[in-house]
């Protein structure tokens, strides 16, 4: 062979592998779950493995610990179907977190019982594996503030959210032009409880997350009014703004909210939302995996501890016949706890 032709030879086999390089599908991030006694569980699964949006096509769930509360009843009723339903699905189900952790790029924490999750985020953590945690972050606002102060030590992402705070509807009036300003917001939705957590933690979470989204920080004290089919909660932020969220046990309850700004006000309505968006469980799963890719997470840890502060600063009111309480004096009696666990001071 002559020197010109091996020469063209190199060319041709090296153009070649560069086709196939280009032809390869990007490498997809691995995702580990952990609690299966969710129906998000499926969802999720389900989303990724028929992703819609681009941003999911990155990211596949291959591995999952079932986990399970025995004291909580839609936890042990549930964890043995969608266990079921995930291995059908192709996913590895493993024995404990350990086993599940070198599979795994990041993690999912999925447990529906917020009391183990301190205790289930701690070894990712320590793996360093960035960490989405479904709500509730934890079963207790000491919790909650430990987790992040674990992870702010071990500088590994973390984040929580309900899917609701994603919901186009509500997103969009945060910063609409028709609101203007937000001066105030009247937040409501389910509200059933579980024995094991604060009232709120459970499932009033997703109406008060509704109410941060659109408020924002700032919330300095609380005040509740609690009955059998309903619970009124008014928080009062810098500034004078004023917002509330309506736990629904009676009656119709489904997700909303009446926003108050300085040009105008309206009510958050599905049909006003764009449609070109991400909707439902995608909604959170996007901006999970572009948290995931980059490490930044949407929702502070800050944003995220004084809406668990609110929430059980309302608990504390409660306690108190309906008297103020503010979150700073919440978040001091939270941290004082945590420090108390390791022996050190407060952060």
């Amino acid at each position: 062979m002559s020197l010109r032709s091996l020469m063209l030879s190199v060319v041709v086999v090296a153009l070649a592998a560069t086709s196939l390089v280009a032809q390869e599908p990007a490498k997809k991030l691995k995702l580990g779950m952990i609690g299966l006694d969710t129906s998000h569980v499926v969802a999720f699964t389900k989303s990724l493995q028929n992703p819609k949006w681009d941003e999911l096509k990155s990211m596949e769930i291959v591995a999952a610990f079932p986990g399970g509360s025995p004291d909580v009843e839609s936890s042990y009723t549930r964890v043995e179907g969608f266990t079921k339903q995930l291995k059908e699905m192709g996913v590895e189900i493993v024995d404990s977190i350990e086993a599940l952790l070198p599979k795994v790029d990041a993690v999912l924490l999925e447990s529906v019982d917020g009391r183990p999750h301190l205790a289930q985020a701690r070894p990712v953590i320590k793996a360093g594996k960035p960490l989405f945690i479904d709500k509730p972050v934890a079963g207790s606002l000491a919790d909650a503030i430990e987790i992040f102060e674990l992870a702010k030590a071990a500088k590994v992402p973390v984040f929580s959210s309900s899917s609701l705070r994603y919901y186009p509807h509500v997103a969009m009036m945060k910063n609409s032009p028709a609101i203007g300003d937000v001066l105030g917001c009247d937040a409501y939705g389910p509200c059933s409880l579980e024995p094991h957590h604060p009232d709120l933690f459970w499932y009033g979470i997703h109406g008060c997350e509704v109410l941060f989204t659109i408020m924002g920080t700032g919330c300095e004290s609380v005040t509740r009014v609690h009955a059998e089919g309903v619970d009124f909660v008014t928080g009062t932020w810098k500034g004078g703004r004023v917002g509330t969220f309506r736990g629904i046990r009676a009656g119709k309850a489904d997700y909303g909210a009446m926003v108050y700004g300085s040009k105008g006000n309206g009510p958050t309505d599905p049909k006003n939302a764009p449609t070109d968006v991400p909707k439902g469980y995608d909604a959170l799963l996007v901006p999970i995996a572009t948290f995931f890719k980059t490490g930044v997470a949407p929702v502070s840890a800050e944003e995220t501890l004084e809406l668990f502060a609110f929430m059980e600063a309302a608990d504390e009111s409660k306690r108190q016949g309906g008297k103020p309480v503010t979150i700073e004096s919440v978040l001091a009696k939270a941290k004082a706890e945590v420090a108390a666990r390791s022996g050190g001071a407060a952060k």
